[in-house]
């Protein structure tokens, strides 16, 4: 029989060579560097836009413009390193949620990832009367059936236009979690569950629209042989996060890396975000201190999330992020997903997609013999 690989991923008139997103990880985890070496490798690499501009000179007086200002040259540096999709992940809870989708659009992005609470409207300064002319795609991220539904049938009634793709992201993801505690290990909301619900609604806006709007598998999906499987269930492409982290290219410091290296599965926890949100992360001094009751000492100079109550929370989540980001792990955490356990060495982006590939062609010579892997 003839030859299988992994398919392309298409989003509109965009095509990526494999079906995989990099998940966009902040505070500084995946700007340019990493981002262009994934898209080099063929996959969409993802800017991540929280506290994007704090290397900025002027972050502590101007934060809004410093990161308008810190996202234009990390668009413009990966754009420079690679022919291939770049994407840029915008939290809908950010604060400069509107400057940032701006921005991105003003600088050709391909893709627009919305998450972090429903991107039910899009800033006014956009053409919303023709989304549909404009080069960049937008992509929601949702946690369920209902969420999806909520987002396309905003979008039908104040714009005539659906999203272009959507991600679907379940409970093993890392970082700030789109479910209540309850539900996190709850086998009714795992991501072989929600994952169809989505398809299902998305499924009736692609014919109403008559185009094609991929349902992006995410939250957990380590190997090639989980790529498959989701892909099996009716996912066009997946968003794998934790595996880039123990890269080369990853834009964090070697020490966050080691974290994951050095972490043990009992050492992935789900914390009380300062935010509202629980959220998976690797224990460590700093989430122990905190837990046992003691209040950081902080200053608050830019309202990054719109839902934050800085005078209440017990710590800044973007100081303690960016402190991790730099390596300083006894001021800060790193956000994992479930599986990062299970990382234990760094290697390039190439190295990784290479691997996730071989395994995916081997997964397809297992369930069919008669077919021949091919590499990439």
């Amino acid at each position: 029989m003839s030859l299988k690989k992994m398919p392309t991923l298409r989003i509109g008139a965009l095509e990526a060579g494999i079906p995989i997103v990099q998940g966009a990880m902040g505070v500084g985890i995946s700007l340019s560097e990493l981002s262009s070496a994934v898209a080099n490798a063929g996959g969409i690499g993802v800017i991540a836009t929280p506290g994007i501009g704090q290397f900025e000179p002027d972050w502590d007086t101007n934060a809004k413009d410093a990161n308008k200002r810190a996202l234009q040259k990390e668009i413009r540096k990966a754009k420079a390193r690679t022919s291939g999709l770049i994407g840029v992940n915008v939290m809908v809870a950010l604060s400069d949620y509107d400057n940032l989708i701006q921005c991105s659009v003003d600088e050709g992005v391909n893709v627009l990832f919305l998450g972090a609470g429903l991107p039910l409207a899009l800033p006014k300064t956009l053409p919303l009367d023709r989304l549909g002319e404009l080069a960049t795609k937008f992509v929601p991220i949702v946690s369920s059936g209902r969420a999806a539904k909520l987002v396309f049938r905003a979008w039908q009634k104040r714009y005539n236009h659906v999203p272009d793709a959507v991600v679907v992201e379940g409970p093993l993801a890392g970082g700030h979690l789109g479910f209540k505690k309850e539900q996190i290990d709850d086998p009714d909301y795992t991501l072989e569950k929600i994952l169809p619900e989505v398809i299902a609604v998305v499924k009736s806006y692609e014919e109403q629209f008559n185009k094609s709007i991929p349902v992006i598998a995410a939250g957990g999906i380590y190997t090639g042989t989980d790529i498959h499987r989701f892909m099996e269930l009716g996912a066009q492409g997946v968003q794998m996060g934790t595996r880039f982290v123990a890269t080369h290219e990853c834009d964090a410091s070697i020490e966050f890396k080691k974290a994951y290296l050095n972490c043990k599965e009992e050492d992935i926890v789900i914390i009380d975000s300062p935010v509202g949100l629980p959220g998976r992360a690797i224990r460590g001094e700093f989430l122990e201190r905190v837990s046992s009751g003691v209040k950081e000492t902080f200053r608050c100079s830019w309202k990054c999330l719109r839902s934050c109550n800085f005078r209440n929370v017990p710590y800044c989540i973007a100081l303690a992020l960016t402190n991790a980001k730099k390596g300083n792990l006894e001021e800060g955490f790193a956000f994992a997903g479930a599986n990062a356990y299970r990382v234990d060495k760094i290697v390039s982006v190439k190295e990784l997609i290479d691997s996730l590939a071989e395994e995916y062609n081997r997964e397809i010579c297992t369930l069919s013999p008669d077919i021949h892997p091919v590499g990439r």
